[in-house]
């Protein structure tokens, strides 16, 4: 049994400013509203009810899926044509993650902008699809059986459950901590997905559905297209300046990243103005190319990672609706509410 006890009020604080962000943001999904702007609006609401981002809030628009926020100069996804601003018939995916001290609450939904009524059925697909897997998560079930449910009500709805996007267990100050939570009928056998529910566990519940027949999700262009990075904690600036592969500056940002993130995921629009301090009179294409070099090292030196942005694999609508729950010996407590 894993114990979470001690943390579980920062766990539910943090589930609730999620979720009540999460809600207030649907009010600013309206025709003519930028990508950027929703983002911004999301990210403020969370500061001030009381947490921290535990990942930059994200927006998915259509066939995009996941693991887009948009960067400091506001530059479109690559391998997206169009501009970033919602037009009426857009289907909106809004994923937003909030922490207290490393507690995460992690949660999404997937809203129409306009009156067009185009995709009622597939939202609400995809969270019946998500109820479902939280309906059986007892201790000790079966991981193919929560995936069997998911998928099913995502079938009989009559679109594809997405097969390589899954969600996943939460641990303080780690996103992503080992466990995966499928959202299709994976089989029994499904070596990725071995196990069962435990109790006192937390995990996030996100199934996807798509209009698309593949089922699946593919990387948008280069590997920082998500705009976001991570620490990941394989080194440190202090061990990466001892070795030499940093000079001062660079061990200097890096330590930095590591005291404001910690492991947690961070935009690159919020870490970029760093560089506006050690280099003052620099212009913008000279302060892009010194960016891109630190990024590169820290890449290099495995201190940072970085994610692609993801879409259906053929350019079908995705869908999504998420919840945080932790796992008690009655079923699962969804801990991002309001």
């Amino acid at each position: 049994m894993v114990d979470v006890k001690d943390g579980m009020k920062y766990w539910r604080d943090a589930g609730h400013v999620a979720r009540r962000t999460l809600e207030a943001t649907k009010d600013v999904l309206t025709v003519g509203t930028p990508w950027k702007d929703v983002i911004e609006f999301a990210e403020r609401h969370i500061h001030r009810h009381g947490g921290s981002p535990a990942f930059p809030t994200t927006i998915g628009v259509n066939e995009i899926a996941a693991h887009f926020t948009p960067d400091h100069s506001n530059l479109e996804p690559q391998d997206w044509e169009g501009d970033m601003v919602l037009k009426n018939g857009d289907l909106v995916k809004i994923d937003v993650g909030v922490h207290i001290k490393g507690h995460i609450g992690d949660n999404a939904l997937t809203f129409e902008v306009g009156n067009k009524n185009n995709h009622t059925d597939q939202i609400k697909a995809a969270r019946e699809a998500r109820d479902a897997s939280i309906e059986l998560m007892h201790p000790g079930t079966p991981w193919y059986k929560i995936g069997a449910a998911a998928g099913q009500a995502s079938k009989d709805a009559g679109f594809k459950p997405i097969r390589n996007l899954c969600g996943h267990q939460l641990k303080p100050w780690v996103l992503h901590a080992g466990v995966s939570v499928p959202s299709y009928a994976c089989g029994k056998e499904n070596q990725g997905f071995r196990g069962t529910v435990e109790s006192g566990s937390i995990y996030a519940v996100e199934p996807f559905n798509t209009t698309g027949k593949s089922g699946m999700i593919a990387n948008m262009g280069k590997h920082n297209s998500s705009n976001i990075y991570r620490v990941t904690g394989f080194t440190t600036s202090r061990k990466a300046r001892s070795k030499g592969q940093l000079k001062p500056l660079g061990a200097q940002l890096a330590r930095n990243f590591e005291e404001r993130y910690n492991t947690l995921p961070f935009a690159e629009r919020w870490a970029y103005p760093m560089l506006e301090k050690p280099f003052p009179d620099a212009d913008e294409a000279s302060r892009q190319s010194k960016w891109n070099a630190l990024v590169k090292k820290l890449i290099s030196i495995r201190f940072l990672e970085t994610y692609h942005a993801l879409k259906c694999s053929d350019n079908g609508m995705i869908g999504q609706f998420e919840h945080t729950v932790h796992i008690t010996d009655g079923g699962a407590e969804i801990l991002t509410v309001e």
